[in-house]
């Protein structure tokens, strides 16, 4: 099982990045897709999740009116659209999955971890 994190970069405070989060090894259709985020010197956090199936998504309020998370099923993909960049979004960006949504809020116990990408906003 394998979730490959990408797109991380460089940039300035107020351009856009996407993330991308390719699955595989086994299906994730009842499992939750999130992405959480490192700062240097502090604990991960939670960013954003959806299930696999259907279409609810939650975000953390650092975050929610400009990032969104979303999926390609054909491409076994899941994409974090981060718009609105600020110098306090730079972290490792990783992405998860959990059959429990709560584990993956807490970012504790979570079944499956991607390997971080980084993000760096400049201001």
């Amino acid at each position: 099982v394998q979730l490959q994190a990408s797109g991380g970069g460089l940039v300035q405070a107020g351009d856009s990045l996407r993330l991308s989060c390719a699955a595989s090894g086994r299906s994730f259709s009842n499992y939750a897709i999130a992405w959480l985020r490192q700062a240097p010197g502090k604990g991960r956090e939670f960013v954003a999740y959806r299930f696999w199936s259907g279409s609810s998504t939650y975000y953390a309020d650092s975050v929610k009116g400009r990032f969104t998370i979303s999926r390609d099923n054909a491409k076994n993909t899941v994409y974090l659209q981060m718009n609105s960049l600020k110098p306090e979004d730079t972290a490792v960006y990783y992405c998860a999955a959990d059959r429990q949504a709560s584990r993956l809020l807490r970012a504790t116990g979570v079944d499956y971890w991607g390997q971080g990408t980084q993000v760096t906003v400049s201001s």
